[in-house]
């Protein structure tokens, strides 16, 4: 209760009044004058009633103590045991503080930003958020319930906002250990077939207890392991390797588990490399010159990365005109050292209306065979000469060919088009002027024809004939081209056609172009989402079964996205490394960033926080005991803490508390004071009559 005044004139007229009253006062005390003390009485209350004094009584209601018990959610909390840990002490907390009436408690539960693809655990922005609107002094404590792992506290010596303790409640176990591999340093593009090197690191976080000196690591190139290595944890490890093929190389390093470990999930790390070829070594042969030699070697000459050697046979041996050796201008045909020494430096060969004349030794023919099952890329632009008694496909080259020659050459008009096969696969797919029946291109007029080939055939001549066929042999390919007027559409004869893609699709293929596989399974990722592609020439592939960082699978269905393609995109609520699988094709791809925080360190530590928690005189205390968890008890205390207790989670209990009214009482207001007044009036009048 107060007392305040609300004169009813200014306070400077009130004190001019009252130094009036006061020498008045003091001059009727001078003068012995009957009543002045009562004269002094009723001039008191006069000014007094003018102060107007009046009592004020608040009426207050205490408020609560806010406690915010943050809860962590992120990916390294996401193990069966720390759910299960995090679970009960956030039930058991919301019991306890239940038994409090002055204790509000905010539950901040939080994951990772699903809008961000370096993902960290960031309790400490959240708890800001979550208080934004509570003034410091109402703060009793705050609570986390964590793993340790969080990465946005400010500095030890910075002002954290408020003044009250942080506790921390640790999920997990004290002597927990966990093994992860690392990509410390790697290229992003490669020359293929040159060696090149990356390095990783081993790490073994926490006591780890059935850690070795040293660990081994398997590593896969695109799916196919190329090497294993013993690498020591925490020392930097070189590796070299030779990028494989051109286009993205998807490397994949595992490191051995450990026993009892707290996670296998970053037991693996992958890497993308793209690979270059730096020049494509092609060899072109030519059978007597012909329209057609000319389109194959202005497109290859046209391409820069292309070391084109190029021999057309203008002079056969069995050709006796009687001209002296010396007189002739001709280079002569270096066979052994094409076909037999350097064979293997040869990215692509192509026999280009070749027959068998007797320049090539039979046996040669076989290096070429070995050649394709090796490995290599074989083209056959087959013509007439194709179907006679010197066709290639009668020497041992007959083994890799994809189809026979029956003998018969046909000759009519045809629109080249696409076979049901063609229309899916990469080289045909797509091909402009394709779309429509009979495909916006100029027509031919020869074919080769075969018995029924192997491999797929993906262009159709007149009817159903095979045009070109793909086959795969040994580890190689080989393609056939069975007619020789693709210079047709070169020379825009009736609006030409696409052959210059069509050429360059097949070489590509050819040489293994990973984008041109007709059956293959691509992921990539856009920040948060994943897109999954899976190529075929066959029927509907099924659904995908996504493997998660976490170790959940997913069944994720994939929709028709073109003619042999099949595609799902999908956000995903987790980040790291994803693995997709769909019938015998399986890849890998990590999701967000690889370098992010939250995958730096899965162990569970109480290192994080105790600083802050020494601090503000809070405690940082391990969940796990036994087969279940122990919490700290509660102690609440009025005004400053002052001191830590080890064993219970101190709460500063706020003195704040909010105006609900105020009752007023005016002292000379009303019958009360006119009463006061008249009395003191009325004394003086009477002791003055006497």
């Amino acid at each position: 209760m107060t007392l305040e005044f609300a004169p009813f004139f200014s306070w400077p007229v009130i004190i001019a009044l009252a130094v009036l009253a006061l020498v008045l006062c003091a001059l009727a005390f001078w003068r012995r004058m009957r009543g002045a003390s009562l004269r002094t009485l009723a001039l008191a209350f006069l000014l007094l009633a003018l102060t107007n004094p009046t009592l004020m009584q608040e009426d207050r209601q205490p408020l609560s103590t806010i406690v915010p018990i943050v809860i962590d959610r992120s990916q390294s909390q996401q193990t069966a045991e720390r759910r299960k840990q995090t679970d009960e002490a956030l039930a058991e907390l919301k019991d306890r503080f239940s038994r409090y009436p002055n204790i509000e408690t905010r539950i901040v539960e939080v994951a990772d930003d699903p809008d961000s693809d370096t993902p960290a655990t960031r309790l400490y922005t959240a708890l800001r958020s979550a208080v934004s609107d509570v003034p410091p002094a109402r703060l009793g404590a705050a609570i986390f319930v964590t793993d340790g792992q969080i990465h946005d506290l400010p500095g030890t010596n910075q002002d954290i906002g408020f003044d009250a303790p942080i506790h921390g409640l640790i999920t997990g176990h004290a002597d927990e250990f966990d093994r992860r591999v690392e990509i410390v340093r790697a290229p992003r593009f490669g020359i293929v077939n040159e060696e090149q090197e990356l390095t990783l690191r081993v790490v073994d976080d926490g006591r780890a207890k059935n850690a070795q000196a040293s660990a081994q690591v398997t590593v896969k190139m695109n799916g196919e392991q190329i090497a294993t290595f013993r690498a020591r944890p925490g020392t930097d490890t070189p590796f070299s390797f030779t990028v494989p093929r051109a286009g993205n190389n998807i490397m994949e390093f595992s490191v051995d588990e450990l026993p009892g470990e707290v996670t296998t999930a970053n037991n693996r790390a992958v890497h993308v490399i793209d690979g270059i070829r730096q020049n494509l070594r092609v060899l072109l042969v030519s059978g007597e010159p012909h329209a057609g030699e000319r389109a194959w070697r202005n497109l290859l000459k046209s391409d820069a990365s292309v070391d084109l050697v190029h021999f057309t046979i203008l002079r056969p041996p069995e050709k006796q005109d009687g001209t002296p050796i010396n007189e002739l201008s001709l280079i002569a045909f270096p066979t052994r050292e094409l076909f037999v020494e350097k064979i293997k430096d040869f990215d692509l060969i192509i026999f280009d209306r070749y027959k068998h004349r007797g320049v090539l030794p039979i046996l040669y023919y076989d290096y070429i065979s070995q050649y394709v099952e090796n490995g290599g890329a074989l083209l056959i632009a087959a013509g007439p000469e194709h179907a006679g008694e010197d066709s290639i496909a009668s020497t041992p080259l007959e083994q890799v060919l994809p189809a026979e020659p029956t003998g018969t050459i046909h000759n009519a008009g045809f629109y080249p088009h696409l076979s049901p096969i063609g229309e899916k696969h990469p080289v045909t797919r797509g091909l402009a002027g394709s779309n429509q029946t009979p495909p916006a291109w100029g027509r031919w007029f020869r074919t080769i024809d075969v018995d029924p080939p192997k491999g797929e055939t993906v262009m159709e001549g007149d009817g159903t004939r095979p045009l070109l066929v793909l086959n795969r042999v040994g580890q190689g390919r080989v393609a056939m081209l069975l007619s020789d007027q693709g210079w047709l559409w070169a020379r825009g004869f009736e609006g030409g056609g696409p052959h210059v893609d069509l050429y360059r699709r097949i070489a590509h293929w050819l040489m293994k172009e990973p984008e041109l596989e007709e059956e293959a399974l691509t992921a990539r990722a856009s920040g948060r989402t994943l897109e999954a592609t899976r190529q075929t020439i066959g029927d509907d592939p099924g659904p995908a079964t996504v493997h998660f960082p976490s170790g959940k699978t997913e069944t994720i269905p994939m929709t028709p996205a073109g003619p042999g393609q099949y595609r799902f995109e999908k956000r995903m609520d987790e980040v790291g490394l994803f693995q997709v699988s769909n019938g015998n094709f399986s890849t890998l791809v990590h999701v967000g960033a690889v370098d992010a925080p939250e995958f730096k360190a899965m162990i569970s530590t109480e290192e994080t926080l105790k600083p802050y928690a020494e601090k503000t005189r809070g405690l940082v205390a391990r969940l796990a005991s036994g087969s279940g968890i122990t919490l700290p008890d509660i102690l609440p205390v009025r005004g400053e803490v002052r001191v830590s207790n080890p064993n219970r989670m101190t709460i500063r209990m706020t003195d704040e508390s909010v105006l609900r009214g105020v009752n007023s009482l005016p002292l000379f207001a009303g019958f009360a004071g006119l009463s006061a007044l008249l009395f003191a009036i009325a004394a003086m009048w009477w002791r003055e009559g006497r």
